[in-house]
């Protein structure tokens, strides 16, 4: 019986993670670390080109407004944090690299 307690426990604990990984507030959290990180690390005259916005009223939607010329520095700061990350946000961000990645190679057909 105690066996079954701790896994259920555990269980409880990994669902409990996952959903908080995906809460507005933590995504918007890692979206300005991530902007920060990608501003500090592109040139000053790019460093404005770099934004994001929560849309106010469905807080699951982030608009990211970024220079193509800035994406390299975005997905370069998304790879400094994602081991830093619970594993549902780093899974968000991960779908957003590949969004972009794709949007930038349909840009270059």
């Amino acid at each position: 019986m105690t066996i079954t307690n701790h896994l259920m426990k555990q269980f409880v604990t990994d669902v409990t993670t996952l959903q908080e990984g995906l809460h507005p507030e933590n995504l918007a959290f890692w979206y300005t670390k991530i902007i920060l990180e990608a501003k500090d690390m592109a040139p000053s005259w790019l460093a404005d080109k770099i934004k994001v916005k929560q849309d106010p009223v469905l807080k699951m939607k982030f608009n990211l407004d970024i220079s193509k010329r800035a994406v390299r520095h975005f997905m370069m700061a998304v790879d400094n944090n994602l081991g830093s990350m619970p594993n549902s946000t780093k899974m968000y961000f991960l779908k957003v690299q590949e969004t972009l990645s794709d949007e930038m190679d349909k840009s270059l057909v």
